[in-house]
This record gives structure tokens, sequence and C-alpha cells, in this order.
């Protein structure tokens, strides 16, 4: 396709059509969620909370996910923009609503990147451990400047690829998205095939009330694990950001949406229940509720599990998981930045996009930029990092896609109830996440308050989680505030309200689309 019918593609901005199917949109949204990173990030986190109960918890954060799932589809059958939840918010609710919607997606996006830098590298070290047979080596990411500096050359090799066009991180993420998950299969069946042999520590027989999440929870416990469970599913929506580059942008990104997160429930489950049978959940040992073991459960289990041979190719599927994720999820901070800046919501810069690879390229290298200063910062404060960030995370997925899922309401309110399906997928489903979603927001800023909700790190008496979720959220308005004043079109004249004109196909100027106050 040439660029020129590229830079004519369903929303004008410049990035290249007809790339992504089905499957390869599967295959992002799957690797975006980064089943082989968030496991070993979260199983340790989900058990503390509720124990036996974590394959339950996994289901009720998939429950209000999968309803809202259908919301993106809807919005995206009407409306496929790059924008996504800040392009589809703004229409419905206004410019205000919009831009701290967008915000929360971006932050999320930047919390979510952080934390995969940081499986990375200690997966990095652990994997050369390994092989090298040296353990010393797997402590280097204790020294925070070693962390720090890994981690910031391997963001730098993520940027370069997310920088060369979709097409490249695609054929990257076919390796790593197959090879974790056969190695996620392989882990969970010889967990289960030592259970049975007689030869697992914890060797529980399984229950099938670890699947209810109705009994033996209290409410509490309930949120805590809920917040970590949303997490544990959050990335699919990538596929929804790239509707103005696939091959059907009305049914593509919907179907591989929920391609994605199905399969993903399938893969937690399953690996779920065998870490559970073969560990149980004691806090000593191999115990999944084992103190030591809380961030890094892969990096305690691979080879009892595989054994010496098998064990770091296990630690090499996270890494590449680590990878694939960091990868894929510059794509959709990277657009929903693009659509900001193509709307007039921030600063023009962002809406530049490369006129050899058709990529925003400005908008990934200042995510990359912005990520890499939180890393730091975070990693200076905080002692235990994946267990704040990823609580922290909790709280933007839930105000974001809540909205998003309010916004498919509004959006068809006047064709809600003209048919039995619009009533169940415009309606039931986007109501009932929506609510799921935004109570969880709710419980979960006012638990993050309590530093024991988190790692225990604080800033004057108040949990860290308070302020990396709900206070970089607030964090947000001021912003907001401070573009309203200097740039006010997108909030005075609400570029993206149905009732504007529909900004058309741009043309490539150097690099540069033309600015929106030439095409509105």
């Amino acid at each position: 396709m040439s660029q020129s019918s590229d830079a004519s593609s369903v929303g004008g901005k410049g990035l290249a059509g007809g790339q992504i199917g089905t499957f390869s949109g599967a295959v992002l949204g799957i690797s975006s969620v980064a089943p082989g990173y968030t496991l070993t990030a979260s199983v340790g986190l989900l058990v503390a909370a509720v124990g036996l109960k974590m394959p339950a918890i996994l289901i009720a954060g998939f429950v209000p996910m999968f309803l809202t799932a259908y919301a993106y589809r809807e919005l995206n059958s009407k409306n496929p923009d790059a924008g996504a939840s800040f392009t589809w918010s703004s229409r419905a609710f206004g410019p205000y609503v919009g831009w701290m919607t967008g915000w929360g997606q971006v932050v999320a996006c930047i919390i979510v990147l952080s934390n995969l830098a940081a499986v990375a590298v200690q997966f990095f070290y652990l994997f050369i451990a390994q092989i090298s047979h040296q353990p010393t080596i797997a402590d280097l990411p204790s020294n925070k400047l070693v962390n720090v500096a890994t981690t910031l050359a391997i963001m730098l090799v993520a940027t370069y690829i997310a920088c060369r066009g979709i097409t490249t991180g695609e054929r990257v993420q076919y390796a790593l998205v197959g090879f974790q998950m056969l190695m996620l299969f392989g882990f969970a069946g010889a967990a289960l095939w030592k259970v049975g042999t007689g030869a697992a520590p914890g060797h529980l027989s399984f229950d099938i009330d670890w699947l209810n999440p109705f009994t033996g929870l209290s409410i509490g416990a309930f949120v805590v694990g809920v917040t970590g469970s949303v997490f544990a599913f959050w990335g699919w929506d990538t596929c929804l950001t790239l509707g103005e580059e696939s091959k059907d942008p009305d049914r593509v990104p919907g179907r591989a949406g929920l391609l994605s997160v199905i399969s993903i429930l399938l893969t937690y489950l399953l690996v779920a229940v065998a870490l559970t049978m073969y560990a149980g959940v004691g806090t000593t040992g191999l115990g999944l509720g084992n103190p030591a073991n809380e961030e890094n459960i892969f990096g305690a289990l691979a080879n009892p599990v595989l054994g010496a041979f098998f064990g770091p190719f296990l630690s090499l599927a996270v890494l590449a998981s680590s990878v694939a994720g960091l990868q894929t999820t510059f794509l959709p901070l990277a657009r929903v930045m693009l659509a900001m800046g193509v709307y007039g919501a921030v600063p023009r810069k962002f809406a530049e996009i490369s006129p050899r690879y058709l990529v925003p390229r400005f908008s990934t290298i200042m995510s990359s930029t912005v990520t890499a200063v939180f890393y730091t910062v975070v990693t200076v404060l905080s002692e235990h990092t994946l267990t704040d960030t990823i609580a922290a995370l909790g709280i933007m997925i839930c105000w974001y896609y809540g909205i998003t899922a309010f916004a498919c309401i509004w959006e068809f309110r006047r064709s809600l109830f003209v048919s039995l399906r619009n009533v169940v997928f415009r309606f039931l489903c986007p109501l009932l996440g929506g609510v799921i979603l935004i109570g969880i927001f709710v419980i979960s800023v006012r638990e993050s308050m309590d530093p024991a909700n988190g790692s225990g790190s604080s800033i004057c008496g108040i949990g860290l989680v308070f302020f990396l979720g709900f206070g970089i959220l607030a964090l947000g308005a001021v912003l907001m505030l401070i573009q309203r004043v200097t740039a006010p079109r997108f909030f005075t004249e609400n570029t993206l309200h149905p009732r504007a004109r529909k900004v058309p196909a741009q043309t490539l100027e150097s690099g540069r689309p033309k600015p929106v106050r030439d095409l509105v």
C-alpha cells in the first residue's frame, strides 16, 4: 500500500492503514498483557490477598474487563480511532472528562512500561545466572544503579523497535508471544505432572471452590484482590487503539480484543491452578505466600518444576514476555498521545508522524523518556517498586475503563432498546462493567491511603500507592487546566463532539500532519 493511501486511512492521522488482521491484533493484545510477566508479578500479590481463592479472583477480575470489552467493541464499530477511550469519552461527555480519561490511559501505560522493564531486568540477570551457574548475578537488580541503568538500556531497544513501524513490531511479537505461551503451558503441564506423581511440595488436590469468588472472602480482601486481577487483564485494548491501522477497522479490533481477553483468561486459570496445586499458598519454602517469592514466582519455581536444564528457558520466556509487552505497550500510549495532539488536547508536536515508517515517533520517544524518569524516581522512593506500581495501576485502569463503559451507553442512548442485541451489548454489559469498575476505583483509592495495602512505603504517613494512583490522576487535572489556559481550542470548541465536523484525512508534509485548526 502506498504512503498516500495509508495517509488517508480511517482517522486521517497519517498512520499506515490495512496492516492488522484479527489474529495479528489478538497476538498484539496478548503481547501487551504479557501473560508471563503478569503472572510472575501478580500471583504473589493475589495470594497474599486471597490465598487459595487466587483462581477465583482472576475470574472476578475478568468479568468487568470482559463486559467492558463489549463497550469497546461497539464504540470502535462506530468510530475507530487511535485515541480509543480518550476519543470516545470526549465525544460522549465533553473535553474535560475526555482529557482526564486520556490522561488515565497515558499514565496506566507509563506505569506498566516501568513495571515491564523492572521484570525484564530481574529475569535478564536471573537467566544469565542460571546458564552461567553464578547465583550472585541474579542479585544484581537489587543494586539500584545497575537496575536503573539496565532498565534504561532495555527501554531504549524497545523504543527503537517501536519507532521502526508497526509491521516490524508485529513480526517480533509472533516469535516472542509464541515462545512465552509454549513455556507457560509446558510449565503448567510439568507442575501438574509432579502433583500427580507425588513430587510436588504443596501437593494439593483441586477444589472447585477455588473458582468461586463469592465464598470465603471479606470485602476488603475481595477488592484488593480484584484490583490486582484487573491489572492482570490490562492491555488487551491495544487492539482497539490500532483500529485505524486494521484491515477492517469496524470489525477486526473488536474481534481481536475479545479473542485475546478470552485466551488470556484460559491461560491464567490453567497456570494458577497448576501453581496452587504444586506449591500451595504457604508462607515458607516454595509456597506462593512466601514474601521472598512475592515479586518473582517463576524465578522461585522454574528449576523445581522444570529442572535445571529447562528452568532457564522459563526465565527466558518471562524475559521475552516483558520485552514483548514493553514494545507493544508503546503502541497504545503513543497513539493516544497522537490523537490528543491531533485534536488539540496536548501540544501539536505529539501529532507528528514519521514520513518513512508512518508511526507517531515523537510520541513514542516522549513516552519512553517519561517512563524512564518515572521508573527512576519510583525505584529511589520504594524498595518494592512492583508491588506499589501494580496496586496504583489498578486504580488507573478502573478509572478510564469505567468511563469508557459509560461512554458506550451514552453514545448509543437513542438506540439502546431497538433490539435485544443492543440491550445486551450496548446497555447491560457496559453498565455492569462500568459500575463494577468505578466501584472498585472508589474503594481502591480509599484503601491505598493505608501503607499496609502496598509495600509499606509512605509519604507523610500516607501510602505511596495513593500518590502513584489517585495523586497522579489529580496531577492530570492540574495539567489539563494548564492546557486549557495555553491552548483552549479543544476545550472551548470541543472538536470531538459528534456535531463537530469530522477531521478529514490529513496529508503528510515533511512528516507532519496539518494542524487541527486547518482541518476542522
